[in-house]
């Protein structure tokens, strides 16, 4: 057991264990200092100076990079620390771009809310002239870049190298021309970017932001020739409510399907059906390469930002990727083909929509190998925050709003498509369909308990099929897969199946999702809320649920079948060489 210590702050003695700083253990106390660059998942950075605090006997000091120690007299809101975070603020003000009214963070902006808070009314300091504004960068199909707001607080750097170990961003310069670029400072959408987002969600200000398809999306819905069809992802039903200040888990299912019918969307349906789907086309495709001992381990697909991953920098393990589609991509072309005649319309009026945890949706929507006749499965992809803007656009009282059910035919799920939004979750769902494809045997205890959690680290369970002994390992953020990847190169490999998700706890803190302080907290009160539904639901494995049955029986054959290849299954391109501008 930690030895527990005490310290004193504003004079009031505060208990503390194993806190990495000072500033956790005043957040623990349930006090607050203002940071822009200190996240609790990320290392201490100590840039920005607005966590400074006074110590009796040892000055000022930057709250994050402080130990506690014992006996520590701690102040935190005296009239040096005050007039130094004043100070802070005008200066980063002096040198940013103030159109806040019309800033994608506008409202959810940390510098925003600190100059609120400490009363910054006038500033003292020369304002950066225009001729020295920097272009704003677009290029990218998830993220905008623009640097004339950036504080050089360094969360997104250290965010692409700590969870993915990629470096796309780095600080160039020195001195007051210093800035945060990709790098050799091209454009973002001509890097190895993954398109994760998480660069962007760690940002306290407007520089890196979602890229909007609201518009877009407006134009097509108020279009009377267009029917338009939506789906939603797993992860964003226990997110979405944060927006409109529910609890973080809170299934806001029925309520999403409500709000998305008024704001004028014809048919609404769910990502978990094709879930359940992917779940169907992988489990089979799984157990077809264990009996033929090929292409072991399997990787799993879900992640586009882990498929252009191996695409750029390990192109020659691509094998191993399951050429099944994504569940978003597996859905949008069954609604492609099959909607317009339900709907007595042409193809080229019928809009798919898709509603996602995540930023490197964008970008997956736009690969080529997921269109028909030049144009995409998936017309527009909006995140979750994009979403809530929607609602609150169209002034609809989220909370109050009546839940209603989604579409048939494509709106049932098992329990197992809906963990498919936290990390563990396919694994999962895999296991508890390749479990019975092979055996034959009912799995009686379809809570695989050791395949979930949030943390970043590998997690392994070992099953027994039939004398076959199978081993199925989970893994957040690229940076962690890469080790699963140097194992597999070195023939150290114990695992048959590879589940990996770009973001830190899997899509329920993907790069789309309403962003808070503490996500390391959160994404776990999303994954409960996951597993919640799943262990509520009456179907809790993707080959029970009726609908899917329906579509093999009608429509698909079979799992693996010719006709669902030709819809389900996808390939890949060696990107390693290439100039990534073209996705």
């Amino acid at each position: 057991m930690t030895d527990k210590k005490t310290l004193f702050i504003d004079g009031k003695e505060v208990e503390f264990t194993d806190e990495p700083n000072l500033l956790e253990v005043i957040r623990k106390a349930g006090m607050n200092v203002p940071t822009f660059c200190y996240r609790p998942d990320l290392t201490s950075f100590g840039a920005c100076r607005m966590c400074v605090v006074e110590i009796e006997g040892r000055g000022i000091q930057s709250s994050c990079t402080m130990p506690p120690e014992a006996g520590l007299k701690v102040h935190l809101n005296t009239d040096r620390t005050r007039r130094i975070r004043k100070t802070v603020l005008e200066l980063l003000l002096a040198n940013h771009d103030k159109e806040c009214l019309t800033c994608e963070k506008s409202g959810n902006c940390e510098l925003q809310q600190y100059s609120e808070e400490y009363g910054i009314r006038r500033i003292r300091y020369p304002e950066k002239p225009l001729d020295e504004y920097l272009p704003v960068d677009d290029s990218s199909p998830s993220i905008v870049r623009d640097p004339n707001k950036c504080i050089l607080c360094g969360a997104c750097v250290r965010a692409c190298t700590e969870f993915q170990g990629h470096s796309v961003l780095g600080f160039a310069n020195r001195g007051s021309k210093t800035v945060v670029q990709p790098m050799n400072g091209r454009p973002l959408g001509q890097v190895d970017c993954v398109n994760c987002g998480q660069c962007a969600a760690v940002c306290p200000t407007g520089a890196l932001t979602i890229k909007s398809d609201i518009e877009n999306v407006w134009n097509e819905i108020t279009n009377p020739n267009k029917k338009v069809v939506v789906q939603m992802a797993p992860a964003t039903r226990v997110a979405i409510g944060e927006m409109f200040g529910l609890e973080p888990g809170e299934n806001s299912i029925g309520k999403m399907n409500a709000a998305l019918r008024r704001i004028g969307f014809d048919l609404v349906f769910d990502t978990n059906f094709s879930a359940d789907l992917t779940i169907m086309e992988e489990a089979s495709e799984f157990l077809s390469r264990l009996k033929s001992g090929e292409n072991l381990p399997l990787f799993t697909s879900c992640c586009p930002a882990w498929v252009k991953y191996l695409e750029s920098e390990h192109p020659e393990m691509l094998n191993h990727l399951s050429s099944c589609k994504s569940p978003m991509s597996m859905l949008s072309p069954v609604l492609v083909e099959l909607v317009p005649e339900q709907l007595n319309i042409d193809r080229e009026n019928l809009v798919v929509v898709a509603i996602m945890p995540c930023t490197a949706k964008k970008y997956e929507c736009k690969r080529p190998e997921l269109s028909k006749n030049g144009r995409p499965d998936t017309d527009y992809v909006l995140t979750t925050q994009e979403l809530g803007r929607m609602i609150k656009e169209a002034g609809i009282n989220f909370n109050a709003i009546e839940p209603e059910r989604n579409d048939s035919p494509f709106g049932e799920y098992s329990g197992a498509g809906t963990i498919f939004g936290a990390s563990g979750g396919v694994a999962e769902a895999a296991v508890r369909t390749a479990y019975e494809f092979a055996t034959n045997e009912p799995l009686n205890d379809v809570d695989i308990k050791s395949l979930r959690g949030t943390s970043n680290r590998c997690r392994d369970i070992e099953l027994d099929l039939k004398g076959t002994k199978l081993v199925v390992r989970v893994v957040s953020t690229l940076k962690e897969a890469e080790k699963s990847l140097k194992e597999i190169k070195e023939g150290k490999a114990p695992f048959h199946m590879l589940e990996v998700m770009a973001c830190p706890g899997g899509c329920i803190n993907g790069g789309g999702q309403p962003r808070s302080y503490d996500d390391s907290k959160i994404k776990g009160e999303r994954a409960e809320g996951l597993y919640k539904e799943d262990a509520e639901l009456p179907l809790r494995k993707s080959h029970f649920n009726p609908s899917i049955r329906k579509l093999y029986n009608e429509y698909l054959q079979e799992p693996n079948s010719h006709k669902a290849h030709e819809l389900l299954h996808t390939i890949y391109t060696d990107k390693f060489a290439g100039s990534y501008k073209d996705i």
